[in-house]
């Protein structure tokens, strides 16, 4: 028998049976096989959901679904920090590799969460160009190569909610956004045909929950899988707000 396959791994899973559960925490290993990241080791387990001390239990519940770092669907808590399951080599972490559910959304089951915390935020900023698409406009405007690059950078969200989870300001006593919906303000207000909205999405930061609650921790920019410069939107985002807010007082033909 080679060393490859008689070499385990361990995993600590935090799980929990319902919303209203407590959590608890369950060992597995897991036979060891190169090239493995978090999700292969997850569906061993789901085979065979055997504890490490021999005890039959329930498969651990998650999310997955593009399994390449596209969807965000399987973003969880992996030795203390928010991620991606399915970029997670078992090579490059620490053991016994540690599985936690995201906290700042309610826990659905296991490492399955609910993030309509998040999607709401979206649906309030309007995060779309609403336009009406029953039948041809023609070709829209276009932007300019240097506006398009950047723009292209925040349209890399996966609204995976790891920025979320690494937030201080976001919790369950705070009605904070976050950073992912407050950077797609920017880049749908940066669209051409997007800016025809632009004020109502800058209202909607301007209020309750939105750019007054952050904190400049920067914790979303260290945690974030596609490397959006999340704190940059939401510098240029405080001053188009306070320019918008001169406008609201004097009236925009003067501003």
């Amino acid at each position: 028998m080679s060393e490859a396959t008689s070499k385990t791994i361990r995993l600590i899973i935090t799980r929990q049976e319902g919303p209203k559960s407590a959590p608890y925490e369950e060992s597995f290993d897991v036979p060891y096989r190169p090239n493995m990241n978090v999700i292969s080791a997850l569906m061993a387990i789901r085979r065979h959901p055997v504890t490490s001390k021999g005890e039959q239990t329930s498969a651990p519940q998650w999310e997955m679904n593009c399994l390449e770092e596209v969807c965000g669907a399987c973003s969880m808590v992996i030795n203390g920090r928010p991620r991606q399951a399915c970029t997670a080599l078992i090579d490059k972490l620490d053991q016994p590799i540690h599985l936690k559910p995201m906290r700042t959304f309610p826990v659905v089951r296991d490492l399955v969460v609910d993030r309509s915390r998040m999607f709401d935020a979206l649906k309030k900023v309007k995060a779309w160009i609403p336009i009406d698409g029953t039948y041809d406009l023609g070709p829209g405007p276009r932007m300019a190569e240097n506006k398009r690059q950047w723009a292209y950078e925040l349209s890399k969200c996966m609204t995976c909610g790891c920025c979320l989870e690494a937030c201080p300001n976001v919790n369950s006593k705070s009605d904070f956004m976050g950073p992912a919906p407050l950077s797609q303000v920017r880049l749908f207000n940066a669209h051409p045909t997007g800016a025809m909205n632009k004020a109502e999405r800058l209202h909607a930061i301007m209020g309750s929950g939105g750019l007054a609650s952050c904190g400049n921790s920067q914790n979303c920019v260290e945690v974030c899988p596609k490397g959006i410069p999340l704190t940059t939107s939401i510098a240029a985002l405080n001053r188009e707000t306070v320019v918008q807010g001169f406008r609201d007082f004097f009236g925009s033909d003067y501003i």
